[in-house]
């Protein structure tokens, strides 16, 4: 085992220039040193290798692999990874996502089935589904993310599921297609500030996105969200986007750390402390979320399966 810098893992360097630069074609030749805390444990053990065959065999993608996840060891390792259905290519182009975009195959109505069959293979107590965009489709894919649970739960009745969804246009029938299968919980990540959301997320929306959530808890979820620092916010904006979610009683919050995946995504603007990340989960257990996971590498579906006990 060995511990890796994360300019070593990644196919390109992170740039840091002036919070004030929000496009992302920004180019640097330099390849600045990351802070010391970025350092992941590279090591691909048995339950590593069982997960990425079990993908392969059953021709299943993983937003770990396909998002270039920093703690995809860490969690892979531990037999947790998250599952990324309706194909890899996204009909969105949000500017920190290293997702492929682009016109997207036909929908795989077998996809479901090979789903449900690797979390038997794998023997998870605790399933993440994701998906790309999909907003070619009239439901935007939530018939399809609700065949996944109920598949799941046929062949896996004791596996808890948390579904990571996108926003599905505002469209409330697809949203309540997927609540009525009762995930244990259901994720939307607002991932940036109100003021950068139209620049970083061009095809989405930061009220509807939130509007969503709030939709979701009338529909009786267990909502999470996660929020993505250093792509030109201010702290105090960070803190904005923590109420906006406790007014609709977002229960679970995730914080991280932004990195750039490849030179022509947005430049990573600011690298935070970790003590700032401490702070924020202090703050945000304060406000009443019943679980914050913030720190430099917390991405969404970090130690999920921690937070479905949490009330």
């Amino acid at each position: 085992m060995s511990f890796v810098p994360l300019n070593q893992l990644r196919s390109s360097s992170v740039t840091t220039p002036h919070p004030s630069l929000l496009t992302p074609h920004s180019v640097t030749t330099n390849r600045p040193r990351l802070p010391s805390w970025f350092k992941v444990q590279a090591k691909t053990g048995p339950d590593y290798l069982d997960i990425k065959r079990t993908m392969e065999r059953l021709s299943l993608h993983t937003i770990c692999e396909e998002a270039r996840c920093p703690n995809r060891w860490e969690c892979w390792n531990a037999r947790t990874a998250t599952f990324l259905i309706l194909g890899d290519i996204c009909t969105r182009r949000c500017h920190y996502c290293s997702v492929e975009t682009g016109r997207p195959l036909s929908v795989d109505h077998e996809e479901p089935g090979r789903v449900a069959e690797a979390i038997q293979a794998l023997g998870l107590r605790h399933a993440v589904i994701t998906s790309v965009n999909r907003d070619e489709l009239p439901d935007g894919g939530a018939s399809v993310f609700a065949d996944t649970i109920r598949q799941t739960r046929r062949l896996n009745p004791t596996c808890t599921i948390e579904v990571l969804i996108p926003d599905f246009e505002g469209n409330e029938e697809a949203l309540a297609m997927v609540c009525t299968e009762k995930p244990e919980i259901l994720n939307h990540n607002i991932e940036t500030v109100r003021r950068l959301f139209p620049s970083i997320r061009p095809q989405g929306k930061y009220q509807r996105s939130i509007d969503l959530l709030a939709r979701a808890k009338q529909l009786g979820m267990k909502t999470k969200s996660g929020l993505i620092l250093g792509m030109g916010e201010t702290i105090d904006e960070a803190r904005e986007v923590m109420r906006d979610l406790r007014e609709v009683d977002c229960d679970i919050i995730t914080i991280g750390q932004y990195l750039q995946p490849t030179r022509d995504h947005l430049p990573v603007a600011r690298f935070y402390d970790p003590s700032e990340f401490a702070l924020l989960r202090e703050e945000g257990l304060a406000i009443g979320f019943v679980h914050v996971e913030s720190g430099p590498l917390v991405r969404s579906s970090y130690h999920a399966e921690q937070q479905v006990s949490s009330d």
